[in-house]
């Protein structure tokens, strides 16, 4: 009966085919460190950057009206892009004729939300990446990991029907507040005229 341990040669040979095998590992100890020291310094400034708001988010610009559509009819939805070109958004008209508008980035990881009309009454807004989902009525994160709403895109309807988004609101913040600090970055004497305050 043989030895399991033995490899046929001597224990010298045996200690440096050892000694080989643990110079070939692909991660040391020394070199997990410095990975797990790198990558928690690459969080920490990064949590420093959002927090610091380097990063715009949507709801930050500032954007003239846009005309998004003629009409939008009950139970219809039209995308869009609101303020700048790469703000991705959403406008639906509810079943009780309620125009909503929403940013389509996810307040998650920034992925895409899409409408699925045939959930709910009115359906609602679903973030494929991680299934996060929110009311189409309010913003609000209904499933899923987001942390907040979805900001808001503020919507107008003129006498002919035609919808325009006119500005934004961030994630849980007032319409009227959202408009009034987009106005007066725009417009300040017109934001003084309707009672906007400072």
């Amino acid at each position: 009966m043989t030895d399991p341990s033995d490899t046929g040669g001597t224990p010298l040979e045996h200690a440096a085919l050892v000694d080989r095998i643990s110079a070939d590992s692909l991660t040391t100890r020394r070199d997990y460190l410095r990975i797990v020291a790198t990558v928690s310094g690459g969080l920490a400034v990064g949590s420093t950057v959002v927090a610091a708001g380097v990063l715009p988010r949507h709801g930050d610009g500032t954007a003239t009206p846009l005309r998004i559509a003629d009409r939008i009819g009950r139970g219809q939805a039209v995308s869009f892009s609101y303020p700048g070109e790469d703000d991705r958004a959403i406008a639906a008209r509810l079943s009780d004729g309620t125009l909503v508008g929403w940013s389509t980035i996810c307040t998650h990881l920034a992925c895409g939300v899409v409408r699925r009309p045939d959930h709910g009454r009115d359906g609602d807004l679903y973030c494929p990446c991680h299934e996060g989902e929110f009311d189409i009525r309010t913003g609000e994160v209904t499933a899923g990991p987001p942390p907040r709403p979805l900001p808001r895109v503020l919507l107008v309807e003129d006498a002919r029907g035609a919808v325009w988004a006119v500005g934004t609101a961030r994630s849980g913040e007032d319409p009227q507040a959202g408009l009034c600090r987009g106005l007066r970055e725009r417009d300040p004497d017109l934001a003084d005229r309707i009672g906007c305050d400072s």
